[in-house]
């Protein structure tokens, strides 16, 4: 039994180096990730943050700029200054809708999916019985991974048959035992469930054992070899059933011209129940059904691995091998689709076949990988599609990205990064025969963006463009083409601008008009926009056209919003303009001018959100609403799914770690932040992570409503309820308040009435869920409100009276 304390040094520094990786290297808990993963995931994570986050060098950069000197050729420093504060708060924001966008369920690896499997013991084949306790294993992963169960189970080779374990190495109890098989299974152990006398056991049990190898490696020679395997994929298709005629037809001859007849072709695969079972739910269940009836019983008699039969017109024989090797190694290779093959009888290949299309692109081959993964439930298998959709992202395939993402089989993943990618990459669309094929939907959502990378200039050049492009083709639907199958005449002949009835085109564009920022259109000399003007496109003239008595004043007005009458547009976070802005700032101090000069008095936003609750909900847009009638009918319907109290609790838990990274605090600390569309884009980027549609972050904003005597939630997360956190930056906090419940007892208090001011309407046209346009239009009061209450002490429940006929309840804590 002590063989193992005599062998030479040497063999004990080997031994303790094998432990020191056994115990140490790979020391994770069952939960988490392995570092390895952690590494690739993130390596993966960064290049494609990179991509989609690249600095674009924009060939009218130096236009761009120029336009921008000759705006704020007036401007003081402290207005510059003020204009870079603007874009500080969008580029941060920015970040966070990026990291939102990015957003989506963790994919679990195969270390935590075999995890799974050791646990829960789907589709064992083998028991081993050790001091009295049986753990059912399988065969082939234990056969694989250690030379001791490799010619122990030799020896037993009959299906479910219980196999004594027996150790020459002292001290080894069940639950040692348990946490050995674990590490057979996952490559990880956990030393916290281990006794210290443990770990000396395990450094005499690595001789015994030997040492496995990595367990990706050992995953792989399953794979390759075909070893100890008991399950074979059979993709089979009947063409007869699956298409028409004429398809059929065509499939026939091009199949018999290569002397493979089409319908009797099966293509095989060996590999392992057990990864499968672990790996994909729909497997797993076909596995269990099998075992259920009797099958497998019959498959182990006749010595024959279990036929697992798959059609082809869902997942095709071309896609096999990339398949199983998502399956066994995490990794989505496309290299491996078998292509050019004759015995391919799948229906997307004879579709192509009849329609007369050329090669599939590697970016539609990804699309039905990734449609395979959905049906087997294999998100590792979907998501790796999903990346390479978005690294071979281009001009010439982002529409069919974007149509093919926004159908109901698509990714919504993908499709925010098209759209970002749109956003971005703006220009080149404009100067491309793209922007003819976009639809009006995404064009609402890119010009709707706080961070469309483009002047506001060519927002309406492209905007012009579109609806002329639209306009010509409802002449041509209108007018029949004089020969017939030929480009159509009026395309060949041309139409000129004069031809083309502005009352139609403003009616096509009518949604699309009022999303450019007209005030930020510069130069404001410029021919584009004196046409539209003039051609009644453009219904509300830009603020410099509608004169000041302060030379320059109403530019000002239209880019700072400390200085706004009305006027004031949030500008985009247009990066040649941003760079220009801290040139300029740069050039103000190197001439050593007082920053304190004409200094502009700067709202701290971040101190307003207080005393957001006084305000009437019905100034707020409908996205920042609480509980209305149709959400309620929305629950009902079950379009809005609730999560239970444990999620949302994880969910609240998620919300608040995201709120106190450096990223957020950030955020919430520079002046002019949104502190509504920071939280929003937090609890995107919640429910994303939690694979839950967007919609649900009304339950994050409402949970009070949905669980209301829930006590899973800890009070500490419902108190968040009001959605306003501590900035540290903020020196000087105002009265924390909080909604009371109206059916709880009060105690009647003197109202506090607040000096009211009017507020001055803002220009916002930007109404999304997560703008600021319903918080500039109420900051005055608020600020106000914020100041003159800044000494009141109350501990018992008030009632406010601010003038707009409602009563508002609340406790005020100092």
């Amino acid at each position: 039994m002590g063989v193992n304390s005599s062998f030479p040094e040497s063999s004990q520094q080997v031994a303790r180096a094998a432990f020191s990786r056994l115990a140490h290297a790979y020391t994770v808990s069952d939960t988490d990730i392995n570092v390895r993963d952690k590494k690739k995931k993130a390596s993966k994570f960064a290049t494609l943050r990179k991509k989609l986050t690249r600095t674009r060098r924009h060939s009218r950069s130096l236009d761009y700029g120029k336009a921008l000197r000759d705006l704020t050729a007036s401007w003081s420093l402290a207005e510059v200054k003020a204009l870079i504060q603007e874009y500080e708060a969008l580029v941060s924001l920015k970040e966070l809708a990026l990291a939102a966008n990015l957003a989506r369920p963790v994919a679990s690896s195969f270390r935590q999916d075999l995890s799974n499997l050791f646990d829960k013991k789907f589709s064992s084949d083998v028991d081993l019985v050790y001091r009295g306790a049986c753990f059912p294993a399988h065969r082939a992963l234990l056969s694989m991974r250690s030379p001791y169960f490799r010619n122990l189970l030799s020896r037993y080779p009959d299906f479910n048959m219980q196999v004594a374990i027996n150790f020459r190495t002292v001290g080894v109890d069940v639950t040692l035992f348990a946490s050995l098989l674990r590490y057979l299974y996952t490559d990880s152990i956990n030393t916290e469930d281990l006794k210290h006398e443990h770990k000396k056991v395990l450094i005499k049990l690595v001789e015994e054992f030997g040492m496995p190898n990595p367990l990706e490696q050992d995953l792989r020679n399953l794979l390759d070899t075909g070893d100890y395997r008991d399950a074979v994929l059979v993709f089979s298709c009947d063409l007869a059933t699956d298409m028409s005629d004429s398809m059929s037809a065509s499939m026939t001859e091009s199949c018999t011209s290569n002397d493979f007849p089409c319908k009797t072709t099966q293509h095989e695969l060996y590999c392992h129940k057990a990864i499968l079972a672990a790996r994909s739910p729909f497997f797993r269940n076909l596995l269990l059904r099998r075992a259920r009836s009797g099958e497998e019983i019959t498959d182990r008699t006749l010595n024959t691995p279990t036929r697992i039969v798959l059609d082809e017109s869902v997942i095709p024989r071309r896609y096999a091998r990339v398949l199983l090797n998502a399956i066994y190694q995490d990794t989505v290779d496309l290299s491996l689709i078998l292509r050019g093959s004759a015995s391919m009888c799948s229906l997307s290949e004879a579709q192509a076949i009849v329609a007369g299309k050329g090669q599939m692109t590697i970016v539609d081959e990804a699309m039905e990988v990734y449609q395979i993964g959905q049906f087997l439930d294999f998100p590792i298998l979907s998501q790796g599609c999903e990346d390479i959709i978005i690294e071979h992202i281009n001009l010439e395939n982002l529409i069919s990205i974007l149509s093919w993402s926004s159908e109901p089989h698509g990714s919504q993943w993908v499709h925010r990064q098209a759209l970002h990618y749109l956003t971005e990459e703006f220009l080149q669309v404009v100067h491309s025969p793209v922007l003819f094929e976009l639809n009006k939907e995404y064009l609402i959502e890119a010009l709707s963006s706080d961070f469309l990378q483009a002047g506001e200039l060519d927002v309406l050049t492209a905007v012009l463009k579109w609806g002329e492009h639209q306009l010509i083709r409802r002449i041509e639907e209108r007018e029949p083409n004089l020969l017939s199958h030929t480009t159509h005449s009026i395309s060949k002949k041309g139409v000129k601008k004069r031809d083309l009835n502005d009352i139609e085109l403003r009616d096509i564009l009518a949604e699309l008009l009022p999303l450019i920022r007209v005030d930020h259109i510069i130069p404001y000399n410029n021919d584009v926009l004196n046409s539209a003007i003039k051609r009644g496109l453009v219904s509300t003239p830009p603020s410099h056209m509608l004169g000041d008595d302060t030379p320059g004043g109403q530019r000002v007005c239209a880019w700072i919003r400390s200085k706004h009458n009305g006027m004031y547009t949030r500008p985009r976070i247009f990066l040649p303009y941003f760079e220009e802005a801290k040139s300029m700032r740069d050039e103000f101090l190197s001439q050593g001018q007082d920053s304190d000069t004409g200094r502009v008095r700067t709202i701290q936003m971040s101190a307003i959100p207080d005393t957001l609750y006084m305000v009437d909900e019905a100034q707020y847009p409908a996205g920042h609403k609480g509980l209305t009638s149709s959400s309620t009918v929305d629950i009902i319907a079950g379009t809005i799914p609730v999560p239970d109290s444990n999620t949302l609790k994880l969910m609240m838990q998620r919300e608040a770690e995201l709120q106190s990274t450096k990223l957020c605090q950030r955020a919430y600390g520079l002046p002019y932040s949104d502190r509504r569309a920071i939280n929003c884009q937090v609890q995107l980027r919640t429910v994303r992570e939690f694979g839950m549609p967007d919609i649900t972050i009304e339950i994050l904003q409402n949970s009070q409503m949905y669980y209301p005597n829930s006590e899973s939630v800890p009070a500490s997360l419902q108190l968040k309820q009001g959605r306003y956190y501590q900035s540290p930056g903020r020196q000087k906090s105002s009265p924390s308040l909080s909604r009371h419940s109206r059916g709880s007892p009060s105690k009647p208090v003197a109202p506090v009435t607040p000096t009211r001011i009017q507020p001055n309407r803002s220009k916002e046209t930007n109404t999304s869920p997560c703008s600021e346009s319903a918080l500039s239009d109420i900051m005055p009061d608020i600020a106000m409100a914020t100041s003159s209450m800044g000494q009141v002490r109350v501990h018992e429940e008030f009632e406010l009276d601010i003038g707009d006929g409602s009563s508002h309840l609340g406790t005020m804590y100092i």
